[in-house]
């Protein structure tokens, strides 16, 4: 009996090292596999954020083309991309808002133009009420904005197109003509009439 107890004790302090190093190395596996994972994850989420930021991008900074199906006021249409009507802001103008005078010809001065016509949208990215913003432009290069400010049914917008000189140049000539807007004495800039609407 005593020389089985010894028996059994040997064995188990010879392999005590042992599973104690099995044990080891298993937790230490365990760890690395751990890390392992960790790393697999974080790598695919990139992956997928930079696909994200690059998708973004390409929607607020490239161009297509497409229909207008809609105009919804003087500078703001709808044009089908990808069977979808994306909603646009023209880039560097403010026409006059609803209930403001000449809104409907405005309007109307815009839906001539471009309704029903096929349209380059240069995007510019996303103004401050996150809608966007893009230049539009005819099949045969006449860029809307322009003609929209040449012919007195907007403002030149300086807030977002500070540097577009042609425009201001556009507007001044509008005014001396006294075309559209212009031939009211005082015209009130669409961000005036918003400030004073929303006086107490």
């Amino acid at each position: 009996m005593q020389s089985r107890t010894l028996f059994l004790a040997l064995c188990f302090n010879f392999k005590l090292p042992l599973v104690r190093n099995i044990f080891l190395f298993i937790r230490k596996f365990s760890n690395f596999l751990f890390f392992l994972v960790l790393q697999i994850i974080s790598l695919y989420f990139l992956f997928k954020y930079n696909k994200f930021h690059e998708a973004a991008f390409m929607d607020v900074a490239g161009e297509f083309t497409g229909p207008v199906i809609r105009v919804l006021d003087g500078d703001t249409i709808e044009v089908l991309h990808k069977k979808h009507p994306e909603r646009i802001r023209l880039s560097g103008i403010d026409c006059p808002e609803k209930g403001q005078p000449f809104e409907e010809k405005a309007k109307h001065a815009t839906s001539v133009l471009v309704l029903g016509k096929e349209v380059t949208v240069q995007l510019h990215g996303k103004d401050k009420d996150r809608h966007t913003l893009a230049e539009v432009v005819l099949s045969d290069g006449t860029n809307v904005s322009k003609v929209l400010v040449a012919g007195g049914w907007c403002w030149w917008y300086p807030k977002y197109a500070l540097q577009n000189r042609e425009l201001k140049r556009l507007e001044s000539e509008a005014r001396a003509g006294k075309r559209g807007l212009w031939a009211d004495p005082y015209p009130v800039p669409p961000w005036e009439w918003q400030k004073w609407r929303k006086r107490p």
